[in-house]
């Protein structure tokens, strides 16, 4: 198969390239004709709900799975029908797989024995790793069992590195760990993507940790991609109202497109703000006069004071309160009843009890318009 080295924007050749693959089990689709391109030393995430597909597309670029149809190419390279131990892959599991019986030397330096590399080159290799990896020398001859969770995930990603991988698949690998050494380890892949320039393609359901960790993130949902966009993009101008309900808390307020035009579109939305008009900068494409809903998130609302204006103005009655710590979330609902989450600074006093009902408003820019139905 000849493949088109003109890369993702017409620059760049992509490390990976995958075509409309597409693969079933049985009666399940499982890929339903994912293309997808990644730039060489980008860090890529793969998100969506359980059963998406997105750890059985990573299986695919990895050779442990083959397509029904499509095709997929690493550097250039087809890959179809090519082995898992000889594509230029290393694969990072949720479940480490790390050999119990052997030391953490013979652990990392397990992929080059199996490509019968000499002892002494293995032997330095293993301590440039140990060095990468912020492991101390004096782990060399412990057993996996002796190390911490912390301590075991980097000994797995100094095996997955030391074959000098052109992609690093990364398979849910923080997943089980607690909150607190999963942030140290999400700054340890962080680095290690910076100092190594490696590609990543990274699984996770931890939607805070794609935003934190990936250069893009590509959402699924169904076997299908839906949209494929740096963080700041996915997060504020999703693609529709799905990303938008999945990447973090959002509010979908209930509005009703009167009329749209090339410049933007004429809404109302009675017993909550009025009318208002929203620029084409602000809206899904394709959107059509009828019911529709305007994104605002959490930490966009504001309490307006007494005489306080804003683009946008509602009143909320606040039914709970969650602190967390530097921040509070209020969750209130709308005089029309529509339920409404807004986010503010932690402080020692609160502008509104359960209860009580507060005046918020948001700006013109920080909204998006989508067409009608729900997110789910």
């Amino acid at each position: 198969m000849n493949w088109n080295r003109n890369g993702m924007t017409g620059q760049v050749a992509p490390i990976l390239d995958i075509r409309d693959i597409r693969k079933s089990f049985g009666a399940y689709q499982a890929l339903k004709g994912v293309s997808l391109s990644v730039a060489p030393g980008e860090f890529l995430a793969l998100v969506g709900p359980s059963g998406c597909g997105k750890t059985t597309l990573l299986k695919h670029v990895a050779g442990f799975e083959e397509p029904d149809s499509g095709a997929i190419a690493i550097d250039g390279q087809d890959m179809l029908g090519v082995p898992a131990a000889a594509r230029p892959t290393s694969m990072v599991f949720q479940k480490l797989a790390l050999f119990p019986h052997m030391s953490v030397a013979d652990n990392i330096g397990f992929p080059l024995k199996l490509r019968k590399v000499d002892a002494g080159t293995i032997a330095k290799r293993v301590m440039a790793m140990i060095e990468l990896m912020q492991l101390k020398p004096e782990y060399l001859t412990r057993f996996p069992r002796q190390l911490s969770g912390g301590e075991q995930q980097r000994v797995a990603l100094a095996r997955s590195m030391i074959s000098e991988p052109k992609l690093l698949l990364l398979d849910e690998p923080l997943s089980a760990l607690d909150v607190k050494l999963k942030k140290v380890l999400q700054a340890e892949l962080k680095r290690l993507h910076r100092s190594v320039g490696v590609t990543f393609v990274h699984v996770t359901h931890d939607l805070e940790e794609a935003m934190m960790l990936a250069d893009r993130i590509c959402v699924m949902r169904a076997g299908e991609i839906l949209q494929v966009g740096q963080p700041n993009d996915i997060y504020y101008r999703p693609a529709d109202a799905f990303v938008a309900g999945f990447i973090g808390d959002t509010n979908l307020l209930p509005v009703e497109i009167r009329s749209v035009d090339a410049a933007g579109a004429a809404v109302a939305a009675p017993g909550i703000f009025g009318e208002a008009r929203i620029s084409a900068a602000l809206m899904a494409p394709g959107l059509l006069a009828g019911p529709a809903q305007l994104m605002v998130r959490p930490e966009l609302l504001a309490p307006l004071e007494s005489d306080g204006r804003a683009d946008f103005e509602l009143d909320a009655r606040v039914s709970e309160i969650f602190s967390k710590g530097g921040t509070v979330q209020y969750r209130a609902q709308l005089t029309d009843g529509s339920p409404l989450i807004f986010e503010l600074a932690g402080s020692s006093t609160q502008p509104a009890g359960i209860g009580e009902t507060i005046r918020l408003g948001f700006a013109n820019r920080d909204i998006y318009l989508f067409q009608g139905g729900n997110a789910g």
